[in-house]
């Protein structure tokens, strides 16, 4: 378990890809050449990581349980 003390984070809600940023090319180009955004396929995540912020949840009045805690990847104090 890392843990890490982070004045700010980019964001801890967004879902990371597997694909490098230079995969959403497979969209724009597409679009560009007149294909409708809606006949694209949908990308999924195939990874997902979960962060813990213990400050905030205790600001909140929420309780992360022990086990939250060991399965994050992230636990922000």
């Amino acid at each position: 378990m890392r843990r890490s003390a982070y004045a700010r984070r980019e964001s801890s809600s967004t879902a990371s890809f597997s694909r490098p940023a230079d995969g959403r090319v497979d969209y724009i180009y597409p679009i560009a050449g007149g294909t409708k955004p809606a006949d694209l396929p949908i990308e999924q995540p195939t990874r997902f990581e979960l962060s813990a912020n213990v400050r905030v949840a205790r600001d909140l009045g929420i309780t992360l349980t022990p086990t939250i805690l060991a399965c994050a990847e992230e636990v922000i104090e």
